[in-house]
């Protein structure tokens, strides 16, 4: 792995959080993700199952880890299972976990190899009354390839019919969402290295760039500061193709006059960013460039100060309507009679700003999180308004990352990353 070794207390921590809220004479399962086949002997990056790394600190395939709080013995408590390395597998796909390694990532004493797993998780079920399989209920979540963790389930259910089943996700939506410290320090690690990609493509765009080449700026900077690139697909999106929400072909040429969009975060860790910035190809906004930007920025700085403990997700979305509302109007994009005669499903202001607001974000750039509770101190969300105008040829959106306080307005993790026109036109065009 490229990054620092992360303390293992974080994950000491994590699975004592998890184990609290485990019904009695309960076992919880959990599994690495699969390496992934593209075709012939080619393969996918390795990418870990969030929710292993997030209670182990484990970053390798063929990884397991049993949690059973109420075992009858200390050592059947929290146990690991990998893949069982040596000078073979060593030489040709370089150091695997040992033993003694898996103990100083993730503070597990208990390690043994995969060999092994079907054998003690046998006994451990024949002390326990419930199995806590862990299902992928992200509200986002659309998942057609089994996985290893769902091929698991199956096997599990065949074979122990007579254990009561719960679920381990809605545990880890609450305990992830709320971030330990040690969490918001990576986070704002890669924050850190997001800024420095934002900084170096300043002094490169100009007109007739690709949208390629930006992207490979980005990557360029990410990699040479220990993330293993972005966290994810990279919108890289000139003129008109900002209106496109997710447009990633990023094949286009920068023309003269437009605006780039730019919604692009570095990972560390394992632990997401996500940035969206919007800066003029030329390094000049034009009058009505900076009207449009002005009004998302007010958007969005408004919005933030609603991100306190309490907030309720609808609720917040509705205020920012409000907010979005006032401006489209002010930029004569809307006017009296749209908004008095708009359809309450989807207010008038969806024209041209068609997404949510906020987010949370950690492990996952759309992270855990019940959006049906209110919100915490230590949640870590995105704050991302936009106006998008095909008409015109152009769409904005800025987007920072900030952590919810226990009083008063959350801190900006991205407060470092240029955002203000004055200070984007002046580094453009140093």
């Amino acid at each position: 792995m490229k990054y620092h070794q992360i303390d293992r207390d974080l994950f000491i921590k994590n699975r004592a959080k998890f184990t609290a809220q485990m019904k009695p004479k309960s076992v919880a399962v959990f599994n690495s993700n699969d390496i992934y086949p593209i075709s012939a002997d080619s393969t996918m990056p390795f990418e870990q199952h969030r929710d292993i790394f997030y209670l182990s600190g484990v970053d390798q395939e063929e990884s397991i880890l049993l949690l059973f709080p109420d075992a009858p013995y200390e050592n059947q408590r929290e146990i690991l299972f990998l893949k069982e390395t040596n000078d073979h597998i060593a030489v040709w796909e370089g150091e695997k976990l040992t033993k003694e390694r898996a103990l100083e990532v993730s503070g597990i004493k208990n390690v043994y190899w995969l060999q092994d797993f079907d054998k003690v998780l046998n006994e451990m079920m024949t002390y326990a009354d419930t199995m806590y399989i862990n299902t992928n209920e992200h509200y986002r979540a659309a998942v057609e390839t089994e996985t290893r963790e769902a091929r698991f389930v199956k096997k599990w259910k065949e074979k122990y019919p007579a254990h009561a089943v719960a679920k381990s996700n809605p545990i880890l939506q609450r305990i992830r969402s709320v971030k330990e410290s040690d969490e918001i320090d990576l986070i704002q690690k890669a924050c850190d290295i997001t800024e420095k990609g934002f900084r170096r493509i300043l002094s490169f765009v100009k007109p007739n760039v690709a949208e390629y080449e930006i992207e490979a700026e980005f990557i360029h900077e990410f990699i040479r500061n220990r993330s293993k690139g972005f966290a994810y697909t990279p919108i890289i999106a000139s003129g008109n193709n900002a209106n496109v929400l997710h447009y990633i072909e990023n094949n286009q040429q920068c023309k003269a006059g437009d605006l780039i969009l730019l919604d692009v975060g570095a990972e560390y860790g394992n632990y997401s960013s996500d940035m969206t910035r919007t800066i003029p190809v030329s390094g000049k906004f034009s009058d009505r460039q900076k009207a449009v930007y002005n009004a998302v920025l007010k958007v969005k700085n408004e919005a933030t100060k609603m991100l306190v403990p309490g907030t309720l997700w609808k609720q917040y979305h509705i205020e920012v309507g409000k907010l979005m509302t006032s401006e489209l109007l002010g930029l004569g994009l809307l006017d009296k009679a749209d908004v008095q005669n708009e359809n309450p499903e989807w207010p008038a202001y969806k024209k041209y700003f068609m997404h949510g607001t906020s987010h949370h974000m950690g492990l996952d750039t759309h992270d855990y999180g019940l959006l049906t509770e209110p919100m915490q101190a230590n949640m870590v969300f995105t704050v991302e308004p936009g106006i998008y105008i095909p008409a015109e040829g152009f769409g904005i959106r800025l987007e920072d990352d900030v952590v919810i306080q226990e009083n008063g307005e959350p801190f900006n993790l991205m407060r470092n990353i240029p955002i203000e026109i004055d200070e984007i036109e002046s580094l453009m065009n140093a």
